[in-house]
């Protein structure tokens, strides 16, 4: 059980640290709002990305199948969800503390980054070429095994999140809102750009030439 559990932790870092949109998002929070804001936004990610692990353990094809068959329409859907925040991140006025505080919502930052992270499905096949990599091989295991390796996967990935919002926090504090005003800037710019990169995949997808 322990070693499922340090696997999962495993599985759930690496499948979180690579720096993307989700990262940008996490940054930004911890910077402009405080640790609390990156730490709910990483949250997100690590909800979804345990769903997925735990749909990959189980091997639900049928939930599985149905998310790639319809993967160019998520991607579609979170492509242009990824340039509408890049839009309003770059738009958007640095505020002082307080006011944040009052008028962010941290579900809303926990729900941008968990449906960013399921319009992403071929996260499902991360899990799975991992887990087979691995040796992971849960059909003929308890449920127990399956749970236990789904909680070290959001584990992991809450690790990476939390150690993530700290660092940008710390920095955050050092920083002024005119340098706050240009990170907006920039992770908005970024942010839109891994939009385009990804309606730019789903048309071609579309549209093979």
């Amino acid at each position: 059980m322990l070693g499922l559990v340090l696997k999962g932790c495993a599985i759930g870092f690496s499948i979180a640290m690579p720096v993307g949109p989700i990262g940008i998002l996490c940054i930004r929070h911890s910077l402009n709002r405080g640790m609390s804001y990156g730490i709910v936004s990483g949250m997100g990610a690590a909800f979804a990305d345990a769903i997925f692990g735990a749909i990959a353990g189980l091997g639900v094809s049928a939930i599985s199948n149905l998310m790639m068959t319809h993967s160019l329409w998520l991607q579609l859907i979170g492509a242009l969800f990824l340039c509408f925040l890049g839009y309003t991140n770059y738009r958007a006025k640095p505020q002082p503390v307080t006011e944040l505080a009052q008028k962010s919502r941290l579900f809303n930052t926990f729900m941008t980054t968990f449906f960013l992270t399921l319009t992403n499905p071929l996260t499902i096949l991360s899990f799975a070429g991992i887990y087979a990599g691995l040796g992971i091989g849960l059909e003929d295991q308890e449920m127990l095994s399956v749970v236990i390796l789904t909680l070290g996967v959001f584990l992991g990935s809450a690790l990476w999140w939390l150690f993530l919002s700290w660092g940008a926090s710390h920095l955050g504090k050092k920083v002024n809102l005119k340098n706050s005003a240009i990170f907006n800037k920039i992770s908005g710019a970024v942010i839109f750009g891994f939009g385009v990169v990804a309606f730019g995949v789903v048309l071609k997808n579309f549209m093979p030439f």
